[in-house]
């Protein structure tokens, strides 16, 4: 969405392998109610165009926006995601994938939360 100056991130949180792939099993979720850890595509390294737009975003204009879902399907069908608002580059480490700290603008509610941060890989 270059022409809007927008990034939008569809996160799922509890990957089975039998749906996504080595190179898409991200490690994504709630630190706090907050911060959120999210993964960049396996490819993207740190220095690429992309990666320096989400670390400069707020110089650019560009804007960052998390939604966020449990898991892919359940046994009512395909689970919708939440909108957890827009974000705010913090820091990141790592290269293909890059693991960035996004800040939330609002903080994610206290029951989602609970369901957001179990999937801390530790």
């Amino acid at each position: 969405m270059n022409e809007k100056k927008l990034d939008v991130f569809f996160i799922t949180l509890d990957k089975s392998e039998k749906d996504y792939s080595p190179t898409t099993m991200y490690h994504d979720y709630a630190i706090n109610d907050v911060l959120f850890h999210w993964q960049s595509q396996s490819t993207t390294p740190a220095d690429s165009p992309t990666g320096q737009r989400y670390v400069h975003h707020k110089n650019t204009g560009n804007r960052i926006v998390l939604f966020t879902r449990e898991r892919k399907v359940d046994t009512a069908g395909t689970v919708p995601y939440t909108f957890l608002g827009l974000a705010n580059y913090v820091s990141h480490t790592g290269s293909r994938p890059m693991n960035v700290t996004w800040r939330l603008h609002r903080p994610i509610p206290a029951a989602f939360l609970k369901k957001v941060n179990r999937f801390v890989v530790s």
